[in-house]
């Protein structure tokens, strides 16, 4: 490749891919070293204490933050899916040991580390930077002007010229290079944090404008719900929801606070600390069933969050080819082990999956579309190959109108050839 004109980067919830572009040609940058994967860069970070770094506090990031916290999971801070708050105005700021870092300080640690990592493909960094931003944002009440000011704050300094994308934008325009006709195309991207839909009007390879956006709709729920809804009936009853105690003479339910935060990484991650872990020894002595509130004291105490949301995703994905899958976690003396059928799944993530169809009727009226007049669906992110969301297009589209690929590259690889467009502006968010 020629010098590059332009950068794309997908800041996932779970992954981060980067690509580059010049003369119309896209290529995702490979991460070097004994951890990496290839082009596909895990969105996490690792903190530990080393006397010998500056501050006394060293930290990694993507697959290499998972391989230290693997080795010291006790002695270290695992944050992940920090994306996920970037919207949230009840998130000021993450307690890592000692010290409290805010959401673009975390980002721009990730950056940092992502970087070194790149074996110097991103050293001298294009002109354009397209980064791509969900429809909708993570939260109960995401506030995009505050996500907006965390993102320009987190890549203040990473490029010259930073533009903002959909999300779905960048498959489409992915998706559309392979696309020898005209055909109005729908895109479905399914992340960790958010499900994203676009529609383009894709015209004939040599016409001037070769893709037109037409609308687009997001909701704040995608893999990352699916996993919770799988803790909530697999493992958290096993950790005391819907348990009770006593206080004074009365039976009370044990907070749900406590297994709120087991769904939300930002809290997961820190509940590690003297005043929570003091709470929960109290709520222990006056549990009508102590063992469970042990085994979620050992959760927390061990640093078997990453593990546990791991042994969670396997059986997710496994669920996906079979119609049933064994669902194990084991650690620290914690054992929980039981089948599980694809059918119970789909019954736990029914509510979210009729949210996000309601999604898709939002992008179809945004863009003046009916289901009839769209040719080709692409469907790309981790969660698009859950059969339960596959459905949803094969009633409503046909199978035969479905195309799938690059789940996890195909944003990073389309926001690098948008950055070459010369009507860029069109495209920014």
């Amino acid at each position: 490749m020629t010098k590059p004109r332009a950068l794309g980067l997908d800041f996932g919830t779970t992954n981060s891919v980067v690509a580059l572009s010049a003369d119309g040609e896209s290529r995702l940058v490979d991460f070097v070293g004994d951890q990496a994967a290839g082009a596909v860069f895990r969105s996490a970070l690792c903190f530990w204490h080393d006397h010998d770094v500056k501050g006394g506090m060293a930290h990694e990031a993507g697959p290499f933050a998972i391989a230290e916290y693997l080795e010291f999971p006790e002695d270290s801070r695992f944050l992940q899916s920090f994306k996920s708050v970037a919207a949230s105005p009840i998130f000021e700021s993450a307690s890592i040991f000692e010290k409290r870092f805010r959401f673009e300080e975390l980002g721009q640690m990730f950056l940092g580390r992502m970087v070194g990592h790149a074996g110097g493909a991103l050293n001298q960094r294009p002109d354009r930077i397209i980064v791509g931003r969900p429809v909708e944002y993570a939260g109960a009440r995401p506030d995009e002007a505050l996500a907006r000011k965390r993102y320009d704050a987190m890549f203040d300094g990473f490029g010259a010229n930073v533009h903002y994308v959909y999300e779905p934008l960048g498959a489409a325009f992915s998706y559309a290079s392979r696309l020898t006709e005209p055909a109005t195309l729908l895109v479905a991207d399914f992340g960790g944090g958010t499900s994203d839909f676009s529609i383009v009007r894709v015209e004939a390879p040599g016409s001037a404008k070769r893709c037109i956006p037409l609308g687009s709709a997001g909701i704040g729920l995608a893999g990352d719900r699916f996993d919770y809804r799988i803790l909530d009936h697999l493992v958290l009853p096993m950790l005391g929801k819907g348990g009770l105690y006593r206080s004074f003479d009365k039976e009370l339910e044990i907070p749900r606070s406590y297994f709120a935060d087991f769904a939300d990484w930002s809290r997961l991650a820190l509940m590690r600390n003297r005043r929570t872990m003091d709470e929960l020894a109290r709520l222990q002595k006056a549990a009508a069933d102590p063992l469970a509130i042990g085994r979620m004291i050992t959760v927390i105490e061990k640093e078997l969050g990453y593990p546990l949301y791991d042994a969670v995703g396997a059986l997710k994905r496994a669920l996906s080819d079979a119609e049933t899958a064994p669902f194990r976690f084991e650690g620290a003396g914690l054992i929980i082990e039981t089948q599980v059928a694809r059918s119970d799944f789909e019954q736990w993530i029914a509510p979210d999956i009729a949210q996000i169809e309601a999604t898709v009727d939002k992008a179809l009226a945004k863009a003046g579309v009916q289901p009839q007049e769209i040719d080709r669906v692409f469907l790309t992110g981790g969660s698009s190959l859950i059969p339960a969301i596959r459905r949803i297009f094969d009633a409503r589209f046909g199978a035969d109108r479905i195309a799938t690929g690059g789940e996890l590259t195909s944003i990073a690889h389309g926001l690098a050839l948008i950055g070459e467009e010369a009507n860029l502006e069109e495209w920014a968010a």
